[in-house]
């Protein structure tokens, strides 16, 4: 098979010739193909004999003719054949299309094996029908996603390899929960091998993304969280009632909103200072201490939790094997 592709500064003769040549060599392979199975066929008895029954002339025909001559019919296909293969190995080293020249043969081996006359050889032939399909299919000469015969394979192939990966899928959950329901505790391997040894970087990205995420929030709410102060020292003292007799004294209520003033810009300044501060180095070590003295609480694992984990870890798996189970591609194909 000549595997070349569509060039644009080919002449469109050399073009059309090479495609006319991929379908000549698509034509005699599958010539090849039913003559082969028609004389493995024919050699059987009870074949032959029913053959002979219905048409006896075309049984002589073929006997005396093609069969006895079988072997010299083949080659004649080999020859052209080995001609398309040396056609396409010469081409491929004009257009340097591999490393090195001698890697056709190798890329191309069900070509070059497909040559040899041979039972077991003949039957790489069908490759090279495939190959050639697959080549006139990216050179839009054809389409066979829209022939009956390849949906056909298409569909039972989809549903073959669905098939396998579910049953490969189970098989790995199922193992998984095998190993979840041992006797060692996994959630102690997990906390053992893979937190403990990672800390230190834990804690600091606990740190960094707390300070990333009060600072954003606080910028782009600070307004509403200032007036959210202000309107809570207004009530708190309009509520007190000390501030309520205050009041009622001359010069009270002059006096009042004066400290209302006061207490709330104190209020919003101490709240200002406290979260514009989460970026010093001192906030950070303070986050830092703080997780790391419960670090080693959150992760202890008593009995009960450990059971707990382990049995919601186990479920979650189960229902991971129920939803592989379904059969998909039967809401495909129904």
């Amino acid at each position: 098979m000549l595997a070349r592709e569509r060039h644009p500064h080919l002449p469109k003769a050399v073009e059309y010739a090479h495609i006319g040549w991929d379908f000549f060599i698509l034509v005699l392979v599958v010539i090849n193909l039913g003559l082969l199975l028609f004389d493995s066929l024919f050699i059987i008895g009870p074949i032959s004999q029913g053959i002979e029954s219905i048409a006896p002339g075309f049984h002589a025909f073929y006997a005396d003719t093609i069969h006895s001559r079988f072997i010299t019919i083949d080659l004649v296909f080999v020859s052209f054949f080995i001609a398309d293969v040396l056609l396409g190995w010469s081409i491929a080293i004009a257009e340097r299309r591999y490393h090195r020249w001698f890697f056709y043969p190798f890329v191309h081996w069900y070509d070059v094996l497909g040559c040899i006359p041979l039972a077991g050889f003949r039957l790489l032939r069908i490759l090279r029908v495939v190959s050639l399909l697959h080549r006139l299919q990216r050179l839009g000469i054809i389409n066979v996603r829209h022939w009956d015969t390849f949906q056909f394979f298409a569909k039972y192939y989809d549903i073959l390899l669905e098939e396998l990966s579910d049953r490969i899928a189970l098989k790995l959950l199922g193992n998984v929960q095998q190993q979840v329901g041992a006797t060692d505790s996994l959630t102690q391997q997990v906390i053992d091998r893979v937190i403990m040894p990672r800390k230190a970087q834990l804690i600091q990205e606990i740190a960094q993304r707390l300070e990333g995420t009060v600072g954003n929030a606080y910028q782009n709410n600070r307004q509403a969280i200032m007036a959210a102060i202000s309107d809570l020292v207004t009530r708190t003292l309009r509520e007190s009632p000390e501030i309520q007799r205050f009041n009622r004294l001359p010069m009270g209520q002059q006096a009042t909103s004066a400290m209302e003033a006061s207490l709330s810009g104190v209020a919003q300044r101490l709240v200002d200072e406290l979260l514009l501060g989460i970026h010093s180095d001192e906030f950070k070590r303070l986050v830092e201490r703080t997780a790391d003295s419960g670090f080693d609480t959150w992760l202890t694992v008593d009995e009960g939790s450990n059971r707990v984990t382990e049995q919601v870890l186990y479920d979650t798996l189960e229902m991971l094997k129920e939803h592989i189970q379904r059969q998909r591609w039967k809401d495909r194909y129904d």
